[in-house]
């Protein structure tokens, strides 16, 4: 490899397998052209043994595909990054909204694995799952290879976990638009009024964005189903009415809470892919939101936070519950309204 070479890994997700190569990675890069992602992949792709990969490789279900490029700069990002909780084999932080946590195509040293790493020098720090970048909260981070391999299984088979997150919508989920939608909704013990909404997820194959979900149209689509409580909701400028919405996964598909509300007729407040106009996604991608954009969007992320996690300590069994207050600026655009 070129001196001063950036590695990016990409994990292929279960519901991307089969996908042409060029194909995912377009999806992954998103300001990048078909062309272009070709050629990048004819210099740049490799599997995780060191193979090269051409463009027409087949991608599988968690599969690691690795790009080395040339170094490129980058946006600032949050820096400062609460702990939470910490033990002997774990520690959670409370992840600032705008931070990727690992590399992708727009970031290498900005990243929240870079900051952990390197406010830990010489001790073993692994991600336990992820957030999209916008997203803020509750993250739990494994001490030793035990412990990350432990925590990854639990993870993934969520037996016992317990995720919580808290969002800000356009408008109040309406679980009347169920039949309309071939979805089934049912009540939830979770709360008065909440309910258990369930719709199957697939990637949007016909969208503009490859990386952009939608609602199954197709046998292969993934099943995915989210409680909601409605928590409070206010007035805002105009009359327009916002939700504080509680959301519980039961499954864990790319974008889950954000299709299933936008979906129910709530579209998440700043929500660039799901919301008011998806040509907004690839702009900001690009750098080139404008002030109507921004007035329109009224955040300049989309108003989810993961609220709360709850699973059983992966070492000890002992129940452990890791909670993060809703950030100041969801607090402040929700106290701002009437």
């Amino acid at each position: 490899m070129a001196d001063g070479a950036v590695l990016s890994v990409f994990r292929v997700p279960p519901e991307l397998a089969g996908q042409r190569l060029d194909v995912f990675l377009q999806g992954q890069l998103r300001r990048t052209s078909r062309t272009r992602t070709q050629f990048i992949v004819r210099n740049s792709a490799f599997d995780v043994r060191g193979k090269r990969l051409r463009s027409n490789h087949r991608v599988q279900a968690e599969e690691h595909v690795l790009l080395w490029r040339p170094p490129w700069d980058e946006d600032p990002v949050p820096t400062v990054v609460p702990i939470v909780h910490e033990d002997a084999h774990l520690f959670a932080v409370d992840k600032p909204a705008l931070l990727p946590v690992h590399p992708t195509a727009r970031y290498h040293r900005n990243t929240l694995i870079r900051i952990l790493k390197d406010a830990r020098p010489g001790e073993f720090v692994s991600l336990g799952h992820r957030l999209d970048r916008e997203t803020s909260g509750v993250l739990v981070c494994a001490k030793s290879a035990e412990c990350d391999r432990a925590l990854k299984k639990q993870i993934e088979g969520r037996a016992g976990i317990d995720k919580s997150y808290r969002a800000i919508t356009w408008g109040v989920p309406d679980p009347a638009r169920a039949e309309s939608l071939d979805a089934v909704v049912t009540p939830a013990d979770d709360g008065p009024g909440a309910f258990r909404f369930e719709r199957s997820l697939e990637l949007d194959t016909e969208g503009r964005y490859r990386v952009k979900m939608r609602l199954g149209k197709t046998p292969d689509a993934l099943s995915a189903s989210t409680r909601f409580l409605v928590e409070d909701t206010r007035t805002g400028p105009g009359g327009r009415v916002y939700a504080l919405v509680r959301c519980e996964l039961e499954t864990g598909r790319q974008h889950q809470i954000r299709v299933h509300l936008a979906s129910l007729g709530a579209p998440i407040v700043g929500d660039k892919l799901y919301g008011p106009d998806e040509s907004c996604f690839a702009r900001a991608a690009d750098g080139e939101l404008t002030g109507e954009d921004l007035a329109m969007l009224e955040l300049p992320r989309h108003a989810l936070h993961a609220a709360r996690l709850a699973l059983a300590h992966p070492m000890s069994g002992a129940p452990l519950a890791i909670e993060a207050p809703l950030p100041d600026d969801l607090r402040a655009f929700w106290d701002a309204l009437a």
